[in-house]
């Protein structure tokens, strides 16, 4: 137990990964506020979080693909001034392949994932660039940089939360704010019954608990990792990619085609 650290505002709080985060950021000092559609879960661990930790804890039962509910989770993050952490965790997934995806089921992955991530984003940020602090904690996944692995939109709104966290990053990283994004992998939720595979049925030597995961997490948080895979046993690897594409990243953009392409230039060159 430490001192108050401020508050944050926890996304899919009230089940996994969510209500994790929820108990160890409160074990750390923060006071919550806890965003789920379950109210009734949501309610218990605030009350068992209230019980165990002390903090002050409100549960704020909203659905995220409902646009009045994200509006008012917004208006919490720019009004109230003691949130300096906001874990944007909420998210759906699937693992069936593109020919045999419902495309309804599709945008529901997209609006949460990716459109009410970035409203909560850029409903704190300003507020967090404002006094010099703040902490945002993206739950993206490993098949952001394995999109080949289960359902294609899905891989591709978490590639999209790490490149938004690595944006994010450049333009904020010197205004005293921090940006974590978290690749976990196979971790043991519920997350997989709602995606149609029980983790159960996966080969159990791939498969994280939830607990491990998040203390994992935030030790990467804590010692400044901006991309956290908790279980890649070699950071290194990660850095041997992640510096090669940053030393491409000034070869992408060029007046004329690359010589491998044998294209006659136009008369503009």
């Amino acid at each position: 137990m430490s001192a108050n650290k401020g508050a944050a505002l926890v996304t899919g709080s009230s089940s996994g990964i969510g209500a994790i985060y929820a108990d160890r950021l409160a074990k750390r000092g923060y006071d919550l506020i806890l965003v789920a559609r379950n109210k009734g879960r949501l309610d218990e661990l605030r009350t068992r979080l209230v019980k165990e930790t002390g903090r002050n804890v409100q549960s704020v039962p909203a659905d995220l693909n409902d646009a009045a509910d994200l509006g008012r989770i917004e208006e919490i993050l720019k009004k109230d001034v003691s949130i300096n952490m906001l874990v944007n965790n909420a998210g759906i997934g699937a693992v069936t392949p593109l020919l045999k995806s419902d495309i309804s089921k599709m945008d529901e992955i997209i609006a949460l994932n990716i459109g009410a991530l970035t409203h909560l984003t850029y409903a704190a940020a300003p507020a967090f660039v404002e006094r010099g602090a703040g902490t945002f904690i993206n739950i993206a996944s490993v098949v952001g940089i394995t999109p080949e692995t289960l359902n294609g939109v899905y891989g591709a709104t978490k590639a999209y939360v790490i490149a938004l966290s690595q944006s994010l990053q450049h333009e904020l990283g010197d205004k005293g704010i921090r940006i974590q994004a978290v690749l976990p992998g196979a971790t043991a939720t519920e997350f997989w019954d709602l995606a149609g595979f029980p983790y159960q049925n996966m080969p159990q030597n791939i498969v994280m608990t939830a607990e491990d995961m998040v203390d994992a997490a935030l030790v990467g948080l804590d010692q400044g990792e901006i991309i956290t895979i908790p279980a890649l046993p070699d950071l290194g690897e990660w850095n041997t990619y992640e510096t090669a594409r940053q030393a491409m990243a000034s070869r992408l953009s060029n007046a004329v085609p690359a010589a491998r392409y044998g294209i006659a230039l136009s008369q503009a060159h």
